[in-house]
């Protein structure tokens, strides 16, 4: 297991000796997994029920497993295939916080520069619901993230880096359309002189209809502070639509959706190359739980 892992492991371990403390009832830990659920319903009914975004990180809790997978086309004619793109399982253990436990991507390069090995994992990210209410109440949210990476990726895919990224998050309903919006700050801890800070910032604009379809449009852009892309900026526009909920069980919901991204920004070729790609198939798949 990597340092990071362990790291997960022991975090994990943590929480679950401290539930008797998280359980408003007082039962104990038994207690506390057998009220699992009625938490995890409290947490939802007092937040806007909207989709998560292809690529946003949504300020709404979510309890659910995720696996993405991203079909990329750089300048430089390479095309790059992240398999699960990061992702994983998402938990709430209180009625304002989740957990992201996240998988590694896996990324396989074809043509120019060919490369297979493990991208640097997105580990752990934590959310804290700080102001919320649903579509009855005022219908927005405002969610605080920390999360951290380690460099556990191959040659070819790594940073050489652990890095934290502190995030605000926040969203706005108006009937069947919202607004669901990041800003954010990758903080490398070490070859900052490198990498740079980078300043994340995404919008998703979303529309619900007909209960099932949910399509969307989203800016996502990159903006460095320092290192070798000192003042430059990245800028995609994703264009998607997501499905469902469709309800498999009592507890468990099947969504899926897809959209194709590509770069606004102009293309800046010498190295290191900006933006990160040109264009991007999305495909994601959720089982929400």
């Amino acid at each position: 297991m990597t340092r990071g892992g362990m790291v997960v492991a022991n975090w994990l371990f943590s929480v679950v000796l401290a539930q008797p403390a998280l359980a408003q009832n007082g039962g104990g830990i038994s207690d506390y997994f057998d009220h699992w659920y009625d938490r995890v319903t409290a947490a939802q009914s007092s937040q806007p029920h909207w989709m998560t975004p292809l690529m946003t990180v949504t300020p709404r809790l979510e309890e659910e497993f995720r696996y993405d997978q991203y079909f990329e086309r750089t300048n430089t004619d390479s095309d790059i295939a992240s398999f699960d793109a990061g992702k994983g399982l998402e938990l709430i253990p209180t009625t304002t916080n989740e957990i992201l436990v996240n998988l590694p991507p896996y990324l396989n390069r074809t043509n120019a520069r060919a490369a297979s090995g493990w991208g640097d994992w997105p580990l752990l990210t934590v959310k804290q619901r700080l102001f919320s209410a649903n579509e009855q109440e005022g219908d927005y949210i405002v969610t605080a993230f920390l999360g951290v990476q380690e460099p556990l990726g191959t040659a070819a895919f790594t940073n050489h880096a652990w890095s934290i990224t502190p995030t605000l998050a926040m969203g706005k309903g108006w009937g069947d359309f919202d607004v669901q919006a990041t800003v954010g700050a990758s903080l490398p801890t070490a070859h900052a002189g490198t990498i740079g800070t980078a300043v994340v910032s995404n919008l998703a604009l979303q529309y619900h209809f007909d209960e099932y379809f949910w399509p969307e449009i989203e800016f996502n852009d990159t903006a460095w502070s320092g290192g070798a892309r000192r003042g430059l900026n990245q800028l995609f526009m994703t264009v998607g639509v997501i499905f469902g909920r469709f309800e498999l069980a009592e507890h468990a919901r099947f969504i899926v959706g897809g959209g194709y991204q590509f770069a606004l920004s102009p293309k800046l070729v010498p190295a290191p190359l900006t933006p990160a790609f040109d264009h991007n198939y999305v495909i994601s798949a959720r089982l929400a739980f």
